[in-house]
């Protein structure tokens, strides 16, 4: 979706190619997903976008006069200007429960890494190119937060990826056994990796990996969509696709992805002793330091749950990460290429903001990712007597710890940024109302917001019992 190339002289307006690069039936596909766009209305925006942005090859786009419009870009600004006319009619402002922590953190990070890049390359093209990450993330995050506005939105949403997850799991099954990638028809790649004799499917992704992780992380979403009760169907279907897209990966970070979701839903019976919980890990943390000869970020390079991984490229790239702080913190560093073998390849989200935008983008970033932690843990405490609703949120809270350990082992450079945008627009649409509301007791009284997530208990059908 975005680069921190040291070579700008391939990006123009939007950045890209010198050419068009773009299938007959992905044209196809995007038009008639723009016209959906303008006809659907605002509730049923999302699925159009959502399916042609996931599904679509990336890379698609368009070259006219020396402006690069990608297909996912066209996309959200047509989003965009069939919205625009609209907000000033929603109740409450044009984000659903107001302008929050969440939304003001993404919104200083996509701005402090955008500019600390324009800021280290000083290149007319690092700003086009910068814009054009700013239309991948930032537009995109705030459109969905303008379309996803209560609960309804939050199933529909989840529907849509459910389904999704079922095409690319037939498709990448299809890649596994018979060696061609449907998705190489469309622009994609169509003869598979190979690994230690394994075939690892990617689909419409750029890899293996970001095609297996996009499935793992929303494992717990789908699990509240089969435990709501009315969408069982899609939702166990979803459990199995995505399940699929991770096994036909062929790689590590997706299983440990899968394991995170697996280890948040079993710890749900000690969800009232989290604290004691987080100070044990930091306890084991220390002690493992004490213990190991060498730092403990090195613990990475004992994780091999697919041979031929690359464990040890994954805990070099933290070591040089932390011994080049010096390179890196002030707006990012061009290039990694002389940290080490290989370090020009950057397979770690944090890492990755680092070297991209300096300490005051790590800094944002990781704000964002515990103030996330934070609203859903409060939401939950404050549900403790609405089990449905408590279950979701826990839900959500292990969604973000699948994505957590995801980010050590992957940096989002393709389509696989949707399923993290979405993620947080619902994160913070859930939270916020109910994020900053106590329990009642019986002898209390509590205020609710003007705009409460859900406004009547009838409503609720979509949170598991």
């Amino acid at each position: 979706m975005y680069s921190n190339s040291s070579d700008f002289s391939n990006f123009r307006v939007g950045g890209g190619a010198h050419a068009t690069v773009l299938s007959p039936m992905v044209l196809i596909l995007a038009l008639l997903a723009i016209g959906l766009i303008f006809a659907l209305p605002r509730r049923k925006l999302a699925i159009p976008l959502l399916f042609v942005c996931v599904l679509a090859p990336f890379g698609q786009q368009i070259y006219v006069g020396g402006v690069h419009l990608f297909i996912t870009r066209i996309l959200t600004l047509a989003g965009w200007i069939r919205i625009a006319p609209m907000m000033r009619s929603y109740a409450g402002g044009a984000l659903a429960n107001g302008f929050g922590v969440m939304d003001k953190l993404f919104v200083g990070w996509a701005l402090c890494r955008a500019s600390a890049t324009c800021l280290e390359f000083l290149q007319v093209q690092a700003v086009v190119n910068q814009c054009g990450f700013l239309i991948d993330t930032l537009a995109t995050y705030l459109l969905l937060r303008v379309l996803i506005r209560d609960e309804e939105d939050i199933a529909l949403v989840v529907r849509t990826l459910s389904v999704l997850v079922c095409i690319l799991a037939v498709s990448m099954a299809i890649e596994s056994h018979y060696r061609f990638n449907m998705f190489g028809y469309l622009g994609g790649r169509l003869i598979p990796e190979l690994r230690e004799g394994r075939i690892r499917a990617q689909g419409p992704f750029l890899g293996p990996i970001p095609a297996g992780t996009f499935g793992a992380t929303l494992i717990c979403m789908f699990i509240w969509l089969w435990r709501s009760g009315k969408a069982k169907t899609i939702g166990m279907a979803a459990i199995v696709g995505a399940l699929t897209m991770v096994f036909a990966s062929s790689s590590s970070t997706p299983l440990l992805a899968t394991a995170a979701a697996i280890v948040g839903i079993s710890m749900w019976p000690l969800r009232r002793q989290m604290r004691a919980v987080r100070w044990s890990i930091v306890l084991f943390l220390a002690a493992l330091q004490m213990a190991m000869k060498v730092p403990v970020w090195w613990a990475i390079n004992h994780i091999d749950l697919v041979g031929g991984n690359s464990a040890y490229h994954r805990a070099m790239i933290v070591d040089q990460f932390i011994r080049h702080f010096s390179d890196w913190w002030l707006i990012g560093v061009k290039s990694t290429a002389d940290w080490g073998w290989d370090m020009w390849d950057g397979a770690n989200q944090f890492v990755a903001e680092g070297e991209s935008g300096g300490l005051a983008t790590f800094v944002f970033f990781v704000l964002l990712v515990s103030r996330t932690f934070g609203a859903v843990g409060t939401a939950r405490r404050n549900m403790a007597d609405d089990p449905q609703r408590e279950r979701f949120f826990w839900l959500t809270g292990a969604t973000l710890f699948s994505f957590v350990v995801s980010f050590f082992g992957i940096s989002f450079s393709d389509q696989s940024m949707i399923g993290w945008l979405c993620f947080l627009a619902i994160a913070a649409v859930a939270t916020v109302s109910y994020g900053t509301v106590r329990t009642v007791r019986p002898s209390e009284t509590v205020e609710l917001p003007e705009q409460p997530f859900v406004a009547q208990e009838e409503e609720c059908s979509w949170f598991p019992g």
